[in-house]
């Protein structure tokens, strides 16, 4: 490309970037957090390796998360914390562990890139002491589920 094409076509790529509506942008409303996220291309992200991980999925009578009704039941108030926690986990415990073959490292990076990306968007959910004082007064419901499931 010779050097009077290069200021134009960078010009064209700016307003390609600026003018392009954004597919897939999301306007979440958690509560008292609000945060936007293209869920669709998680959705796209994660419908690529979908099939390949369900497939190496061998417990296949426990579920971590139930149906999206079980979610859908959390208070408003509780919303922003409850999808932070659950980033949290993902973030720190299931991207980072995931043992990938050989085509899938760069889609479970984009993954996580994208959950980091809606997660440094939420407020921390209560502050650090609150949250230690809250975990041990709560300790006997914690408790009493074990108890139950025994």
């Amino acid at each position: 490309m010779n050097r009077s094409g290069l200021p134009l076509c960078l010009l064209s790529a700016v307003f390609y970037l600026f003018w392009t509506p954004s597919a897939g942008l999301k306007t979440l409303h958690l509560g008292s957090c609000v945060i936007t996220a293209n869920l669709q291309g998680i959705r796209n992200g994660f419908s690529e390796i979908r099939d390949s991980v369900q497939a190496r999925d061998e417990i296949i009578d426990i579920r971590i998360l139930k149906k999206t009704q079980s979610l859908q039941d959390t208070k408003p108030a509780d919303q922003c914390c409850l999808l932070r926690h659950i980033l949290r986990l993902y973030l720190d415990r299931v991207f980072k562990n995931y043992q990938t073959p050989d085509h899938h490292p760069r889609k479970i990076s984009r993954l996580a890139n994208s959950f980091l990306t809606i997660k440094k968007d939420l407020r921390l959910c209560l502050q650090p002491q609150a949250a230690v004082v809250k975990a041990l007064g709560e300790l006997d419901i914690l408790l009493q589920w074990m108890e139950e499931t025994v």
